[in-house]
């Protein structure tokens, strides 16, 4: 996982639970549903985010011998789970307490002031104060967040954030850069209906603010869901996939290439397996002298009294069974650099020789010349 990725989360965490109480003490003394629900929202963040730090650490292992390609998809299930688990219950639990709140309306006295270190402060000022700073905090993990996602963006030559946004290869990155978003947001809200109901002098703005909140909340747990399913799926890497085609279609010693597939494992490890029609006349071209050299070296090895017609015979060939097999490797191995070059995201590479090509030039054997 990219250091910027661990780097977002972290901030994150120390933010929101610093976040997490001021709001939370916010609500308790000056009895506001939206301050309470923004408390909520900010202790799901917190929690969030170390599922996030979590799922970075256990996906960052290597390969073992029960992880052949490593851990990484394991950081896709913390995230689902945060997502779907943790801002869930955040929803259930705004909107409950929204409920709670327009229930007992008529019930709850809200302190026209509060006594604090000896002065007599209105509660609309420490909520203001709270929001302030929240605001900055959540400003600033947002920007921290935000500048790491354009700069993944501009390295895959994207220039449309919200395009972007959906089809980004680091859901960690994507579920902080959103929550942030959606924590300032938050803010805004709270303050909105925090204000509104201290200019009107009607609670039902502060509960329905409350209320918009905790439905934010329940519509980040199924966007985040849905990005995270996508790489539980076996979802298959189109770029990789397009990106070998045209190396094939460039080669000159490929004819064809059948059931190309591949499995994205994790954002740094994709998976290709493709079969492939080799070109006779290609690689016949310096077969006769890979074939006389390993020949060669074979008898080399013999003495001139023991070279035999049955030895002779081994080692013509075996010599050729070499030949063939070490310039099926080299193809091999230049479609495997030619793909990972252009695709650093690709960790391995499978290619079955599914035969040779119908020898075109047989039709015209003056070609086989040239």
């Amino acid at each position: 996982m990219a250091q910027g990725s661990k780097k977002a989360v972290l901030y994150a965490i120390c933010v929101n639970a610093i976040i997490t109480v001021l709001k939370g003490v916010a609500a308790l003394v000056t009895h506001s549903a939206a301050m309470m629900n923004e408390a909520v929202h900010s202790l799901m963040d917190t929690l969030n985010q170390v599922f996030l730090l979590i799922g970075l650490k256990r996906g960052g292992r290597p390969a073992d011998n029960q992880y052949a390609f490593g851990h990484g998809q394991k950081k896709y299930l913390w995230n689902l789970w945060s997502a779907i688990g943790l801002f869930s219950i955040g929803c259930g639990l705004g909107l409950a307490h929204a409920w709670h709140a327009w229930k007992n309306l008529g019930h709850i006295e809200r302190p026209e002031s509060i006594a604090f270190l000896g002065f007599e402060i209105a509660p609309i000022w420490i909520s203001g104060a709270v929001l302030t700073i929240a605001f900055v905090l959540e400003g600033y993990v947002l920007l921290v967040a935000g500048k790491e996602f354009l700069s993944r963006m501009r390295a895959d030559g994207r220039r449309n954030p919200f395009r972007y946004l959906a089809a980004a290869d680091d859901p960690t990155l994507i579920a902080v850069l959103l929550e942030d978003s959606i924590a300032v947001t938050g803010v805004i809200l709270a303050a909105t209906g925090i204000g509104m109901t201290q200019s009107t002098g009607n609670p039902m703005w502060d509960i329905g603010f409350s209320v918009v909140i905790a439905v934010m909340l329940g519509f980040t747990a199924v966007f985040l869901g849905m990005i995270n399913m996508r790489y539980l799926t076996n979802i298959r890497d189109l770029e990789a996939e397009r990106a070998f085609d045209e190396i094939v279609k460039g080669h000159r010693a490929i004819e064809r290439y059948h059931d190309l597939r591949s499995v994205i494992v994790d954002d740094t490890h994709t998976v290709v397996v493709a079969e492939v029609e080799v070109r006779e006349e290609v690689l016949m071209r310096a077969m006769p002298e890979r074939i006389a050299e390993h020949e060669r070296k074979l008898l080399d090895r013999v003495p001139e009294h023991r070279r035999t017609e049955a030895v002779l015979e081994y080692a013509e060939t075996r010599a050729t069974i070499q030949a063939t097999l070490e310039a099926t490797e080299e193809l091999i191995d230049q479609l495997e650099a030619e793909l990972k070059r252009r695709c650093a995201q690709v960790f391995h590479l499978t290619i079955e020789i599914d035969g040779i090509a119908a020898p075109s030039k047989l039709d015209n054997p003056e070609q086989l010349d040239h």
